[in-house]
């Protein structure tokens, strides 16, 4: 558990990175072994790319650095849990293990609304922890969400 903090708080910082472009401060990390292989944050509206979600990117930059679109035997962490797009990009790159922090009530697909990466009718399932640092992910979500509603951001400049 002790190296999945590790990780989380890497996405984490990712999620910061969001945060200060005014971004939905989400953070993802790709590892394997002991070494991070892509990382991202969310930047759908920096990029005009609705697939630029934080895990999205993280995968991309994987699947750059291994020169291959199979991310097997890696492990992904999101400080938020994944949505259905993501859910399913992941399931794609054959990620064997997600690691997230805070639950998304209205749009998580690994256990809120849905659980894609453990269905049977996929052709993929992952490892699933839940939860890690989820104090962490979840304030930094709602204090930006908090700011917004109080004026203090451009809500032009926020997507979900």
């Amino acid at each position: 558990m002790e190296i999945d903090k590790r990780w989380m708080r890497h996405a984490l910082t990712q999620a910061k990175r969001a945060a200060e472009c005014n971004e939905v401060p989400v953070g993802a990390v790709v590892v394997l072994g002991d070494e991070v292989i892509g990382e991202g944050y969310n930047q759908p509206l920096g990029t005009h790319d609705p697939t630029a979600h934080a895990e999205i990117v993280a995968l991309r930059d994987a699947a750059w650095h291994l020169e291959n679109y199979r991310l097997g035997g890696t492990t992904l962490y999101v400080t938020l849990e994944p949505c259905l797009m993501c859910a399913g990009a992941i399931l794609q790159a054959r990620v064997q293990r997600v690691v997230f922090g805070a639950f998304d009530e209205k749009a998580g697909a690994v256990g809120s609304t849905a659980n894609l990466l453990q269905s049977p009718l996929a052709n993929h399932q992952c490892q699933v922890t839940a939860g890690v640092l989820r104090n962490d992910c979840a304030v930094l979500i709602e204090g930006f969400f908090a700011e917004l509603r109080a004026g203090n951001q451009d809500a032009s400049s926020v997507g979900s």
